[in-house]
């Protein structure tokens, strides 16, 4: 039987090349030794492929309402600076970089050109944490994630079968210098297991994600336009913020849905909020729509194999 091969977003085509010139140049094993680079790997990528108009800066500073931005000068041929909001954890602003760095690869003749833009992209919370952007801002998303944490190598970390904990996580978000956050949602991409994650604060889901198998059996959390109260048991609403919490505690069917869940949740006072994963039962059979990717990026590299 054929597998009909998924066409690959201009996002991950683009990603894909820079993570095998990386892989080339540094090797496969290079997240063992650190993260990518992101600050340096954008001024030295954009004087290479554009010199006549490269990333110039990356810089941090206080642009409030945003996350980050890519903007420009006057003069052309046009030369760009990578903003970054400051105050961000080390984590927050390797995916800010990464997705400004994306605008770049992928749109910065349509931003140079469109005057709507007025001088550049104003990137804000929604389009780069919670990675809910429409459009560019969800290409720029792909690109980062596919770019900070290449699928090939996550998945040798964590399989698609295994039920992680913060713990392993937290590994993995170290692994590739990003967020806690930006690390589960990139394993919530390719799970086949049934989960979600729920960010919440004072008993309120802010926003919440859903693995492809959760939401296939009709399980998920609606944020958009809408307060979704947490249940009373959630260890985000009784502030229990104990280990054993924090590694998993059973909650019976009827507390988050008509099934039992283990319950895995941690609390961040720096930006005062919790963060909750809800692991379902298995259910089979799950479809495992994300090997498509995997077997395009494999294709792609044999070039390099050889």
């Amino acid at each position: 039987m054929i597998v009909p091969q998924k066409k690959l977003s201009q996002a991950i085509k683009q990603s894909n090349q820079i993570t095998l010139m990386l892989d080339q140049v540094l090797g496969s094993d290079r997240f063992d030794r650190g993260p990518v680079d992101i600050a340096n790997l954008a001024l030295e990528f954009s004087s290479h492929t554009a010199p006549e108009s490269p990333i110039r800066e990356v810089l941090e500073l206080d642009i409030p309402g945003c996350m980050g931005a890519l903007v420009y000068g006057e003069s052309k041929p046009r030369q760009w600076t990578i903003v970054s909001h400051t105050g961000q954890s080390d984590g927050r602003k390797a995916y800010t970089l990464g997705h400004e760095f994306g605008h770049y690869v992928l749109h910065r003749k349509l931003i140079d050109e469109d005057e709507s833009f007025d001088g550049g992209i104003w990137c804000d919370e929604s389009s780069v944490l919670r990675r809910e952007g429409v459009d560019i801002e969800q290409e720029a998303d792909e690109f980062a994630a596919n770019l900070l944490m290449p699928l090939h190598d996550f998945r040798r970390q964590i399989s698609a079968k295994t039920v992680p904990s913060f713990d392993d996580l937290s590994t993995i978000a170290k692994r590739y210098g990003v967020s806690l956050t930006a690390a589960t949602l990139r394993w919530l991409e390719y799970t086949e297991t049934r989960a979600l994650l729920v960010v919440s604060n004072e008993g309120y889901a802010h926003w919440a994600k859903t693995s492809k198998a959760a939401l296939k059996t009709g399980h998920f959390i609606k944020t958009r336009n809408t307060m979704y109260e947490l249940p009373a048991s959630a260890s985000a609403v009784t502030q229990d913020f104990r280990q054993e919490t924090a590694d998993g505690i059973s909650q019976p069917a009827g507390v988050w849905f008509d099934e039992p869940v283990v319950e895995m949740c941690i609390t961040s006072k720096r930006y005062e909020q919790e963060m909750t994963l809800l692991h379902l039962p298995r259910k089979e059979p799950v479809h495992h729509a994300d090997e498509i990717e995997e077997d395009a990026f494999d294709k792609l590299s044999e070039p390099f194999r050889r």
